[in-house]
């Protein structure tokens, strides 16, 4: 068997094309969506995701701001540049960038961001939202997951789904959101004793650790779908994900690369986080 490649790259195409249409009819009725992106300090991967970011935001007819601040600003003026943004007509979503340097407290300045402007998904309002079932901004990297487990056809009703890694950022989202479609989850992370125990009866297996080599071949379910969500590089500096890809993919039914997976699916739900919240402005 030879897994089938869930192509994140043409995925994404898809959903801004749409995305792009939604814009130019926003901006028809005289709402042009914006998106405000703070990024402080200067690691170069930040700057990259930063980058990327404004530049599909351009490319789909929203309207971006991007600002930059030192290593060194005190937590004070961000909670400041934030309340001026939440103050701000033209701006309908705020991004801050993490991770955010040591003197901040990054979650006091996810609160700070009106819920309404919170397109990362981040906030206990939206993670409240997420668990009742109710609807609200969700995360993107988690909502990009699910986007591409849709591509394949399968219906998650009454699918085993294993969730490796339990940050509020992915592991718990998916979860929620893999339960939302009516799967049976199982959350394992790093003191899961027998990890290939678990995912030996997924299903569905989504890998969310940040560690290179995770889960091999010999760890998955003959025919199950099978989600990256990790960034690494190999010994030879290229990027790889958290799964063994060459082994994985002589085992699984369908799998996403790395690049070119969940990526480019991330960007693509923060647009169109930004749409709805663009949307949501305008008078009934």
């Amino acid at each position: 068997m030879t897994a089938t490649l869930i192509d994140g790259l043409a995925l994404s195409r898809q959903l801004r094309a749409h995305i792009g249409a939604q814009a130019e009819r926003l901006a028809a009725s005289g709402c042009r969506p914006g998106l405000a992106v703070l990024l402080v300090g200067n690691d170069p991967a930040s700057a990259v995701y930063v980058r990327n970011k404004v530049r599909a935001c351009e490319a789909h007819g929203l309207h971006s701001v991007l600002e930059t601040h030192p290593a060194d600003l005190p937590e004070t003026a961000l909670l400041q540049r934030i309340a001026a943004l939440n103050a701000d007509p033209s701006i309908h979503g705020i991004l801050v960038q993490m991770p955010l340097p040591p003197q901040i407290d990054a979650q006091r300045v996810i609160e700070a961001i009106d819920p309404r402007k919170d397109v990362d998904g981040f906030s206990t309002l939206s993670a409240g939202e997420l668990v009742s079932g109710l609807p609200g901004m969700r995360p993107c990297t988690p909502w990009g997951c699910m986007k591409l487990i849709e591509s394949t056809g399968v219906s998650l009703r009454g699918r085993h789904a294993v969730v490796i890694g339990r940050s509020n950022t992915v592991g718990k989202p998916m979860a929620l959101m893999l339960l939302q479609a009516h799967a049976t989850v199982t959350v394992c992370h790093s003191a899961t004793p027998d990890l290939a125990h678990h995912t030996r009866q997924a299903d569905v297996l989504v890998v969310a650790v940040g560690r290179r080599g995770t889960v091999t071949g010999d760890m998955i379910k003959p025919g199950a779908i099978v989600i990256d969500v990790g960034i690494n590089r190999d010994p030879e500096g290229k990027l790889c994900g958290d799964v063994d890809f060459a082994s994985a993919q002589a085992v699984a039914g369908w799998i996403t690369p790395v690049p070119g997976g969940v990526g480019p699916m991330t960007i693509t739900m923060l647009l169109s986080n930004t749409i709805d919240a663009a949307r949501r402005t305008l008078p009934d």
